[in-house]
């Protein structure tokens, strides 16, 4: 075994202990090979990058579940980046397909929709939108996270490296004041009439 492997295999074993220095120095000594795996299979750099990001994110919490007995630690790098690429490709693959079928629908649906009735669900998403771009940041990406890419708030703590009551109080929050604009967009409406 070469002292590469077992120098790897003890900033792992670092890791799954928690320590910081050994997570900085595994992530120095792989990340190139992990990004050269993911470029390779998603062919696209911004992508690659946040799939190495991922990884590394998951090796911090998974290092514990390395098994010399099942090869090296490059063999196992490699496994999961490629693994995780090909899932990345079959999601998006499939959120396609589901949106195009959206679209389907929606193009036959709205046939049957009087004008009116476009009007008032366009007027409706973009008081949605309009409300969300309100919202302090943190809160905006907490609600964009947690219902629109459907992150668990435990995921959501890990990617936006705050605590989970942090999360759980964005959220909470970032709801209150999307009912606040919209309890006052209704009260100017009712005002106008």
């Amino acid at each position: 075994m070469s002292n590469v492997s077992v120098e790897s295999r003890n900033l792992l074993e670092g890791i799954a202990n928690g320590s910081a220095s050994a997570f900085e120095l595994f992530y120095d000594r792989y990340y190139a090979f992990v990004y050269s795996i993911a470029y390779k299979v998603l062919q696209d750099k911004l992508e690659a990058e946040d799939m190495c990001h991922d990884i590394f994110i998951e090796i911090s919490h998974k290092a514990h579940t390395y098994d010399p007995s099942k090869g090296s630690v490059e063999a196992w790098l490699a496994i999961r980046t490629r693994s995780r690429c090909v899932d990345l490709i079959r999601k998006k693959r499939e959120v396609l397909s589901d949106e195009v079928e959206a679209k389907k629908e929606k193009a036959s649906y709205e046939n049957y929709l009087s004008v009116e009735e476009i009007v008032m669900r366009n007027l409706d998403r973009q008081l949605i939108a309009d409300a969300m771009n309100s919202l302090p940041v943190s809160q905006r990406n907490a609600i964009y996270g947690n219902y629109f890419h459907q992150y668990t708030q435990k995921e959501l703590s890990s990617y936006l490296k705050v605590p989970l009551g942090t999360v759980k109080s964005l959220i909470r929050y970032g709801i209150k004041n999307l009912r606040k604009q919209f309890l006052s967009s209704s009260l100017k409406g009712d005002d106008k009439s």
